[in-house]
């Protein structure tokens, strides 16, 4: 199982992108099927990219000083995770509850009314989730050449940047956190 979450939290990510992409469409990514599948595939790939996290750290095998640097980003990767799932939870909580577009629009408004709400779930926290990645992947690009290529953080910064100029990226986004990581899965035991 270890080496399949390096697969299967990117292909998660670009099942999101791919069925918001068709949802959209077809003119019904708003509450309904198309939402719901999306939203559900995020949250999934989200919680597996929590073991990927948990299995570069552990793949770091070093002491000292680059021991807190891996640390470091893997609680920031785990951090922006966690704002990261609540925001999925709150997208399929809203998705499903809502009648309509306007209906959503009018519930995301007062859950991000609540202060602290937009930098702890939408802005800035979730933002770790890709900072820890990269950086996870920098460190071992260094510090394990024998497990990550030292493209590897070219290609997890390529896919962050697609996805944050555009959500419809989000699949050749996914696609380039995927090539970065499936190398990595072979290096590790089990």
């Amino acid at each position: 199982m270890t080496g399949a979450v390096f697969l299967a939290g990117p292909a998660l990510m670009a099942g999101y992108g791919v069925v918001r992409l068709v949802g959209r469409a077809v003119g019904d990514y708003g509450p309904g099927g198309w939402w719901s599948v999306a939203h559900l595939l995020f949250l999934a790939g989200v919680l597996v990219f929590v073991r990927v996290f948990l299995d570069l750290r552990k793949a770091a095998a070093v002491r000292g000083g680059r021991r807190v640097a891996v640390e470091a980003a893997a609680w920031a990767g785990l951090v922006g995770a966690t704002a990261v799932a609540v925001q999925a939870v709150i997208d399929l909580l809203v998705g499903f509850v809502a009648a309509d577009e306007q209906a959503m629009s009018d519930m995301f408004g007062r859950v991000q009314d609540v202060p602290g709400v937009m930098p702890l779930v939408y802005t800035v926290v979730p933002m770790l989730f890709w900072v820890g990645l990269l950086g996870l992947v920098t460190l071992l690009a260094v510090f394990r050449r024998d497990l990550v290529r030292a493209w590897a953080p070219v290609a997890v910064l390529a896919g962050t940047v697609l996805m944050a100029m555009s959500l419809d990226l989000l699949p050749v986004g996914a696609l380039c956190i995927g090539s970065a990581l499936f190398p990595v899965r072979r290096g590790l035991p089990g």
